[in-house]
């Protein structure tokens, strides 16, 4: 049984590394929180692994070490003490451990830097993370729909890679492929809008529907980002909030 004390540990993490995502938790209910923090803070956690060092290979071991929890979650055996993973071990399933042990292999990606051929491969990365990580956190709560989820973790994570671009670019990373690279942020925002498109036309368990709060900025900054591909956007933070509250009155 996960301890308050676990869950508010996961939700401080989560509130200074990925703010964003906090706020959409803090919108849903209290059961779901218990679920989602440690979950959300995992993924930060494994995010995080290939940027804390410039070993690659302290990286890669790194990496390896939530690889290894996981496996000791999905054993039902002993599972190390740790603030995040106690928590996560109390709230995953056989399913989850393996899908997020993919969302991990993706991540090894980020080690070396990435060189995608085409904005499929992209589309493709951000799909096994964010897609992977919101269909666990969906199907957790009790949705069934996977193509559904994970076209709304696509759009999500798109939006996401596309604030990240300039970041990543100033790290010497290349996070597009070559090219013109006002096209292809125009065209991945056109991807993550069809994709949300398709989510919204399926219907959501309503126990569920909270954890789709996060998507409350989506559409919008990817509109953003498709009309004015050279320019980040900048939603104006009270908009953000009332979308976000009247979304959770609504779910």
């Amino acid at each position: 049984m996960t301890t308050d004390a676990e869950v508010s540990a996961c939700a401080g993490l989560v509130a200074r590394g990925d703010p964003d995502r906090f706020r959409a938790v803090m919108a849903a209910p209290v059961d779901l929180r218990r679920m989602l923090f440690p979950l959300y803070a995992f993924n930060l956690e494994v995010a995080r692994a290939p940027w804390v060092t410039k070993e690659p290979l302290i990286a890669e071991m790194r990496l390896q070490w939530w690889r290894d929890a996981l496996a000791e979650i999905g054993s039902d055996g002993a599972v190390r003490r740790h603030e995040v993973v106690t928590p996560l071990a109390a709230v995953l399933d056989a399913q989850a451990t393996r899908d997020l042990d993919d969302l991990i292999e993706a991540r090894r990606g980020d080690i070396e830097g990435w060189s995608f051929a085409s904005s499929e491969e992209v589309t493709r990365y951000i799909d096994r993370t964010a897609g992977t990580l919101l269909w666990t956190a969906a199907r957790l709560a009790g949705a069934s729909d996977a193509p559904a989820i994970r076209d709304a973790g696509l759009a999500h994570g798109i939006s996401a890679w596309l604030r990240a671009v300039p970041d990543l670019v100033a790290k010497g990373r290349h996070p597009l492929p070559s090219g013109e690279v006002e096209a292809h942020i125009a065209a991945l925002a056109e991807t993550g809008l069809a994709a949300l498109d398709r989510f919204r036309q399926a219907r959501q368990p309503t126990q569920a529907r909270p954890v789709f709060l996060v998507l409350s900025d989506t559409r919008a900054e990817l509109r953003a980002f498709s009309a004015n591909p050279g320019t980040q956007p900048r939603l104006n933070p009270l908009v953000s909030r009332l979308r976000l509250g009247w979304r959770a009155v609504t779910s």
